[in-house]
């Protein structure tokens, strides 16, 4: 239950790829045990599973879906070191060694970017860090497509562009690494794809032939964009004060 693109370093499966990608930020954060993490749009707790079962780490996780919210307190009901709360990012409350936002910045909006990472920095302790996971744009002439996937997929998403993330978060943080493995996501939604039609003859009464053909459509058309290096898939860390003897990023 990861919507959100695989690792593909080492990976031969989707399922290999996403525990890579799981793995990958749970070096880039520095994890200790015991350590509090928040996981700001924590989808369906999978995260939050994986960093408290392999890293012995505290997490809280915040959503504003329940069907996810709900999923996620049964996957991590055995797990006392993991909270899930049904709440807007921007009520949270409280201070976190390590702060993670997977695959939710799209779903934020440019104008609320700004406000978006001030709510970070407010709830990342000093020393902290915190690790920013997001599809990145750098094709003016996608905004077309953004319009129909506006429409039809995810309303009312944005795909954020380099210098808009800089302003938005300049004042506030140190950029220690930028990493981008955008043809990764490529290789994500061909798996989900290769899912999708082994699945469909058991999902078609319920869905119809108009969702076949869309869902279809936008599952080629992100390759597309993402086989072109139209858009990116970022994550980049952030902190507040800089690592001592500086940052070094895993790979």
């Amino acid at each position: 239950m990861q919507y959100t693109c695989g690792y593909w370093k080492s990976a031969k499966t989707l399922d290999e790829a996403q525990l890579a990608k799981m793995e990958l930020i749970a070096q880039k954060l520095k994890l200790e045990p015991g350590m509090s993490v928040l996981d700001i749009g924590c989808g369906f707790g999978t995260l939050a599973y994986y960093l408290a079962s392999n890293h012995g780490v505290k997490v809280v996780g915040c959503s504003i879906s329940k069907e996810q919210t709900k999923y996620g307190q049964d996957l991590c009901a055995n797990l006392p070191s993991v909270e899930f709360v049904l709440c807007d990012y921007r009520d949270i409350k409280g201070s976190f060694e390590r702060i993670v936002s997977v695959g939710m910045f799209e779903h934020v909006g440019l104008h609320n970017y700004k406000e978006f990472f001030q709510i970070v920095h407010r709830c990342l302790k000093p020393d902290g860090i915190f690790l920013l996971h997001t599809i990145g744009n750098n094709s003016p002439w996608m905004a077309t497509v953004s319009l129909w996937i506006h429409k039809y997929i995810f309303p009312n998403s944005s795909i954020p562009f380099p210098h808009e993330i800089c302003k938005a978060s300049e004042d506030l943080w140190i950029i220690e690494d930028w990493h981008n493995f955008g043809f990764d996501y490529s290789k994500t939604l061909r798996a989900w794809e290769e899912n999708f039609d082994k699945a469909w003859p058991s999902l078609q009464w319920k869905y119809g032939e108009r969702f076949y053909r869309m869902w279809k459509l936008y599952l080629s058309l992100s390759q597309a964009v993402f086989l072109t290096r139209s858009w990116q898939l970022w994550q980049i860390v952030f902190t507040k004060e800089g690592i001592e003897n500086g940052y070094l990023a895993p790979r």
